[in-house]
């Protein structure tokens, strides 16, 4: 094989591990330990509401999301542990995503991170609230931000995991700059089944050494 097949092939296979890795990179972040975000997180784990000096000024519904079903799907690379997650994304009119949320959990160890995603723009010092149904709010404060995003994580105990099985509406509050409080509601009804069944979608990569 000549020397520029060579190096043909290894930009291939350079593009295709890119490609794997950009679409790991919301599950695998989430869970890994020893990651910046994570380590800004309670000792415990166990979400808080984060109070602020600044009262949010007032409050408005944002009805026009409209959202998807919930999705399971999984990520696996080579001898790594696999890792699922389970996710419900809203849009706007424009098809713009408005909002995701995700259950990510690594296969065999028992846990699972929750994640929320949203437009930036938000009031990041002010967690966003989470309450199913009626039921006592978790604090979810913001751990990191993409150009397009920013993103509240915190662990999920199978106390919370069972929680939002059995609900049937997951509400969200997010304070934006303007220190309005946003809400808005999602539906719960088929995420247990979501998250239950084999996953609609596994991406697979093996990297050679």
């Amino acid at each position: 094989m000549s020397g520029s097949r060579r190096i043909e092939l290894r930009r291939g296979h350079n593009y295709a591990i890119s490609i794997f890795a950009a679409l790991l990179m919301a599950a695998v972040a989430s869970v890994a330990s020893n990651r910046p975000a994570a380590s800004q997180q309670d000792s415990t784990g166990a979400p808080k509401l984060v109070g602020t000096e600044i009262a949010p000024r007032g409050q408005r519904d944002v009805k026009d999301i409209a959202y998807g079903d919930w999705k399971k799907l999984c990520f696996k690379s080579g001898a790594a542990k696999m890792i699922c997650r389970t996710s419900i994304a809203g849009a706007f009119p424009t098809g713009q995503i408005a909002v995701r949320v995700d259950i990510v959990e690594r296969e065999g160890d028992g846990t699972a991170r929750l994640q929320v995603f949203s437009p930036v723009g938000m009031y990041l010092p002010t967690p966003v609230k989470l309450t199913v149904d009626q039921g006592k709010p978790h604090g979810v404060p913001y751990t990191w931000c993409l150009t397009n995003a920013c993103i509240a994580g915190t662990a999920a105990d199978p106390n919370m995991v069972s929680e939002i099985a059995s609900g049937q509406t997951l509400r969200l509050e997010f304070v934006d700059s303007s220190l309005l409080t946003l809400t808005t509601s999602l539906p719960l009804g088929r995420f247990a089944a979501a998250h239950k069944s084999a996953p609609a979608q596994t991406f697979e990569q093996d990297i050679d050494e």
